[in-house]
């Protein structure tokens, strides 16, 4: 599904009136109105929806026409590539993109480079050299809080099992290697299980309880997308574990921050999706006005950790609930 974004350039017209422009002038100055396409894993969960609201009020502030779409899962990289030739065929300048798969992507992101869209990368990344610029999360750092929480909320030895989503996905996977790093580093800490699991609730509580069922000494839980800590949660529920084990997850809704309240989720690493859209479409219009010496290579935007103890912080109501 396609969302389009568009803003008229009302008081720009109504100026041109008042100082007698031209019907010429008028056009050349509609003419200046850029064309972005925004090309997501997914439309569906409350951490795109945060990253549409950020994009779509750049979008409004620098009056450029902005197009939305993503496909129904975040495993289906060939729609997504479709819809990258879509937005070129449809005239679109920048492209804003997050990555399902690091590799299968990179063709059509080239090929769209070639047809000379500037490439901005948000979340997740893809392997190209076309990309002017990545704005996300520092997903190994990410993956390192994660696991500090979990060293943090549990004692003595962790038997750690891992919930992450398709292993072509470049943020989870860094999420993952940082997160067994810092267990390593520890030295109290055994990871007795990884699952890879499609990126939607019920799959990952299908095979979160398959897991837990078949290594019951596991007492910390990461999950690493929204869609997977919703489904980790509901396993971790169902088995009445939550007093057994540590659990962190990703991202919030309000599934997730029900499961924080409740106990059956110990700890949330939240990221802004906010910024990561609204800088995504900001830097697409610094590329295409000419401002290419402004727009940094790589922007990180902030994360944090939100538990019981810091929940109803201001701050974190803040990140908890970007778009209320």
């Amino acid at each position: 599904m396609i969302r389009h974004i568009k803003r008229l350039p009302v008081l720009l017209l109504a100026l041109c009136l008042l100082a007698g422009c031209t019907s010429a002038g008028t056009q050349d100055a509609a003419a200046t109105r850029y064309k972005v396409a925004l090309v997501a894993k997914s439309t569906k969960t409350d951490f795109w929806k945060a990253v549409f609201v950020g994009a779509e009020a750049a979008a409004t502030e620098y009056n450029m026409d902005l197009t939305i779409d993503g496909p129904e899962t975040e495993e289906d990289y060939e729609t997504q590539n479709e819809m990258i030739a879509q937005a070129v065929e449809n005239g679109a300048q920048a492209l804003v993109f997050s990555a399902i798969d690091f590799d299968a992507n990179a063709p059509a992101i080239e090929e769209a480079a070639q047809a000379g869209v500037k490439i901005v990368v948000i979340d997740s990344a893809v392997n190209s050299e076309k990309v002017a610029t990545y704005i996300g999360t520092d997903n190994y750092s990410a993956g390192q809080m994660a696991a500090q929480a979990a060293l943090k909320g549990a004692t003595g030895a962790l038997k750690v099992g891992i919930v992450n989503y398709d292993v072509n996905s470049a943020n989870g996977q860094d999420r993952e290697r940082g997160a067994v790093d810092t267990f390593a580093d520890s030295g109290r800490a055994e990871i007795v299980a990884t699952i890879h699991t499609l990126a939607e609730a019920a799959s990952a509580k299908r095979d979160t309880l398959e897991m837990l069922r078949a290594h019951p000494e596991i007492n910390v839980l990461l999950a690493f997308n929204e869609p997977t800590s919703v489904g980790a949660a509901q396993a971790v529920e169902e088995m009445n574990l939550q007093d057994d084990l540590c659990m962190v997850a990703f991202d919030s809704n309000l599934a997730t921050v029900d499961a924080l309240q409740t106990g059956v989720v110990d700890a949330l690493v939240i990221q802004n999706m906010y910024e990561m859209g609204y800088f995504g479409v900001e830097s697409a219009y610094k590329l295409l006005s000419g401002q290419r010496n402004s727009v940094e290579k790589h922007v990180d935007t902030a994360t944090r950790v939100i538990n019981r103890d810091n929940l109803f912080d201001l701050d974190s109501q803040k990140v908890l609930f970007p778009v209320s």
